[in-house]
């Protein structure tokens, strides 16, 4: 059955045959599976829509969960933003900073995208019919956190940082991130944050991660 809520969030486009072949399948699937929903769409659907056959499809994707994961975490490599490339540690507190708060612009900048809320409503919307939706979720969320639980651990263990667990770290800085705003978003009570906005947020999460200077 179509759900037209989330259809208005993300109008299917019809694809091109000159774009290239892979992120025509992924543009189609995440269409599909936001204009129908996930357990709704085929795999020969998204074959039809990508303008393809349904064996070539097979060729390049597994099948629908595969899809949709890579639609996921194609959003999630952008949240990541500074720490998707495995960066080296900065060697001064204010390079930590500065890389935290570039962190944190990424994820809200992504995070707060239409087409990535699409993604958590999809995923409330499924949750009895495709619970893959929210496990695929959690498990790119948790991606991050490690990322950035990684880079705290270093980052201590040159004394940029004084708390010894990176872990805890990490989620405060996601739970100063965001704080209620992700819920407001979802729940369209709020607009999503201006760019001062991002950025300020931005900055309070880096702050709970460094702390006051050292005497």
């Amino acid at each position: 059955m179509k759900k037209a809520s989330l259809a208005d969030e993300q109008p299917p486009k019809q694809p091109s045959a000159g774009r290239p072949i892979r992120d025509r399948v992924l543009s189609a699937a995440f269409g599909l599976f936001c204009e129908r929903g996930f357990a709704a769409t085929s795999m020969l659907d998204i074959a039809t829509r990508a303008q393809m056959s349904k064996r070539d499809l097979y060729a390049l994707f597994a099948n629908k969960h595969d899809l949709l994961a890579q639609c996921i975490e194609e959003r999630a490599q952008r949240m990541r933003g500074p720490l998707g490339l495995e960066p080296a540690v900065p060697k001064s507190r204010r390079a930590l900073a500065a890389m935290l708060v570039e962190m944190g612009t990424a994820v809200l900048e992504t995070g707060c995208r239409q087409d990535v809320l699409t993604v958590y409503r999809l995923a409330i919307a499924e949750s009895d019919r495709a619970p893959e939706i929210a496990h695929s979720i959690h498990a790119n969320g948790e991606a991050n956190r490690r990322a950035l639980a990684d880079l705290l651990a270093q980052a201590h263990e040159l004394g940029l940082v004084r708390a010894s667990d990176a872990s805890a770290l990490a989620a405060r800085f996601f739970m100063v991130l965001w704080d209620d705003l992700l819920l407001g978003l979802l729940m369209r009570i709020c607009e999503p944050p201006t760019a001062e906005e991002i950025k300020a947020r931005s900055q309070a999460a880096a702050a709970t991660i460094m702390g006051p200077e050292r005497r």
